[in-house]
């Protein structure tokens, strides 16, 4: 709920709050440029088992396949942290895709000591890809704008301070307005709020437009038409506990994607490719798309706890991390947004 206070106090949008507070100004500062990287504040499905790297090698072999098996294949890992993801996935393929594979980490950070060298790392995706480009938790940190109902029902901006305190700004208008009317209209009902996800879908465009031919994926807590939160998402973890979003630099400040909106913008983006016309792009569940990859957390038979009581505990141990990542209720529920170009779905 948004508070009435003096004028003369430094208000701005949340998008600006959130840039800053985020990436910080001018090349410094901002919780992504700390040297704990986010790992140290909150666990993402990269975080919590080997198994989901595992899941995106086989995901590369698939686009591999409906490539042809070019003579280099390309991953690109967006909001690439310290590069665990792309370093596991490198780890996890064959050796005959390995060797062609051309591995870039898209981090606005500097890059991290110790990455291999073969790793590229790059502050944009580079053009022309031909593979896979995957976006774990990228979109959820793109800055927005938040909307709230007043008391007269019209959607207002929301100004914020550096100290978290909000108050209600100019009328929402403009392609922020259209983008409300069209993805998330809100009720003329006072205090009802909203995040403007204009930003991320343009962002997604231009991430999806770097893919000549492949696949590109963004993986997000997400929400769709049908389900839009009545209060927005809005939310700040430190030190692995969610706490409230204060753009001071000292947290993380998130909220969850519009991910039929982004969906819509990308096959905008792609509409240019010929061989699947349209490009048609898909939502699905993390849990269903790691069950299409082979993973689906079922515990190992009994009978191999007599015949290889080792093997067991490691199966049991690896069944325990797939139900993490397939979990309903947690990483399970992360939307994942598929948008081939120019080749047909590798998860049909």
């Amino acid at each position: 709920m948004t508070h009435e206070v003096s004028d003369s106090d430094d208000w701005r949008g949340w998008r600006s709050a959130m840039r800053d507070a985020l990436y910080g100004t001018g090349g410094a500062g901002g919780f992504y440029r700390r040297p704990e990287g986010p790992a140290g504040h909150f666990r993402t499905s990269v975080h919590a088992s080997r198994l989901f790297a595992e899941a995106v090698a086989r995901l590369v072999c698939r686009v591999d396949e409906a490539l042809g098996r070019p003579e280099e294949l390309d991953f690109v890992d967006m909001a690439a942290g310290r590069g665990e993801l792309v370093t596991g996935v490198l780890a996890a393929l064959p050796a005959e895709v390995a060797d062609r594979t051309r591995a870039y980490a898209v981090e606005l950070a500097g890059r991290p000591e110790g990455l291999a060298p073969r790793i590229e790392w790059l502050a944009e995706p580079p053009p022309g890809i031909t593979g896979l480009l995957f976006a774990n938790e990228w979109l959820d940190n793109v800055p927005v704008e938040v909307a709230e109902v007043d008391s007269a029902g019209v959607p207002r901006l929301v100004l914020v301070r550096a100290d978290g305190t909000e108050r209600l700004g100019e009328e929402v208008s403009g392609t922020a307005a259209a983008w409300l009317a069209r993805w998330w209209p809100l009720p003329e009902e006072q205090g009802l709020r909203a995040e403007i996800g204009l930003p991320r879908d343009t962002a997604w465009a231009s991430a999806v437009a770097s893919v000549a031919r492949g696949l590109a994926v963004a993986v997000d807590y997400a929400h769709t038409a049908d389900a839009r939160p009545p209060f927005g998402t809005l939310t700040g973890f430190r030190e692995g506990r969610e706490t409230a979003p204060v753009p001071d630099g000292t947290c993380d400040i998130t909220a969850h994607v519009a991910l039929d909106a982004c969906a819509e913008a990308g096959a905008r983006a792609t509409a240019h490719t010929t061989a699947y016309d349209p490009p048609v792009p898909r939502l699905l569940t993390q849990r269903a798309a790691l069950h299409a990859l082979g993973l689906d957390g079922a515990r190992p038979p009994l009978s191999l706890a007599s015949a290889d009581p080792a093997a067991y505990v490691r199966a049991l141990a690896g069944a325990g991390e797939a139900a993490e990542l397939t979990a309903p209720g947690g990483l399970g529920d992360f939307g994942w947004l598929l948008q081939p170009v120019g080749v047909a779905d590798p998860l049909r």
